[in-house]
C-alpha cells in the first residue's frame, strides 16, 4: 500500500474588527493574510501535492485556502465540506475515512480544537508531538503520514511528521 499524507491546516488568524458579525463570516486579519503567504511559500518549497482539498465554509477557512493554493502545484480537487465546521475530531476521522483510494493525500483546512484534536489522536509518534500538545496556533499546518487505505486510519495509527507555524516561518 502506498503511503498517504494527510495535511490539516488551521485557518489562519482571523480578524474581530466587526463584533457583529457571525462567527461564520468573520474574514482574516491583516496578520492572518500574512501567515497565508509564509504557509504558500512552504508548500512551494516543501512540494506538498495534495490530490484534494477540503474546506470549511467558514469565511476565514476559504480566504486561508484562496490565499495558499498559489503554493500548490496543479489544481487539486477541492470542494466546500459542512461537517468541518463545528467539528469534533470524532467527525473529522469520519470524514477522511469516506476519501475515495485515489486521493494518496489530502488537505483538511478547518478549526480548533477539532484540528489539533484529530493531529492528536491520529498521531501515535513524532517529534514534533509535545508541541502539538500544548498548542496549534492559527495558520499552522500539521502533516501526518500513514500507509493503508482511508477507512482503515485509526487513532494512534499515524506519525505526526511535521508541525509548521507561521512564526517560525518568519523567522527562518
Amino acid at each position: 500500500m502506498r503511503p498517504r499524507h494527510l495535511y490539516l491546516l488551521r485557518h489562519a488568524k482571523s480578524s474581530w474588527d466587526e463584533p457583529a458579525l457571525a462567527d461564520r463570516d468573520r474574514p482574516l486579519s491583516k496578520r492572518g493574510r500574512k501567515a497565508c503567504a509564509l504557509i504558500a511559500e512552504h508548500l512551494r518549497a516543501a512540494a506538498v501535492r495534495p490530490a484534494a482539498v477540503i474546506v470549511s465554509p467558514a469565511a476565514r477557512t476559504r480566504q486561508t485556502f484562496d490565499l495558499i493554493k498559489g503554493g500548490l502545484p496543479g489544481e487539486p480537487v477541492t470542494w466546500t465540506e459542512p461537517r468541518l465546521y463545528g467539528s469534533d475530531a470524532g467527525t473529522l476521522l469520519e470524514l477522511v475515512r469516506e476519501l475515495p483510494d485515489e486521493f494518496s493525500s489530502v488537505m483538511l483546512i478547518g478549526h480548533n480544537p477539532a484540528i489539533q484534536s484529530f493531529g492528536l489522536i491520529l498521531a501515535g509518534d513524532g517529534p514534533d508531538l509535545p508541541r502539538l500538545r500544548r498548542k496549534l496556533p492559527t495558520g499552522a499546518l500539521l502533516t501526518i503520514g500513514f500507509a493503508g487505505p482511508w477507512p482503515a486510519l485509526r487513532p494512534g495509527s499515524a506519525e505526526l511528521e511535521s508541525m509548521v507555524r507561521p512564526k517560525q516561518l518568519q523567522l527562518g
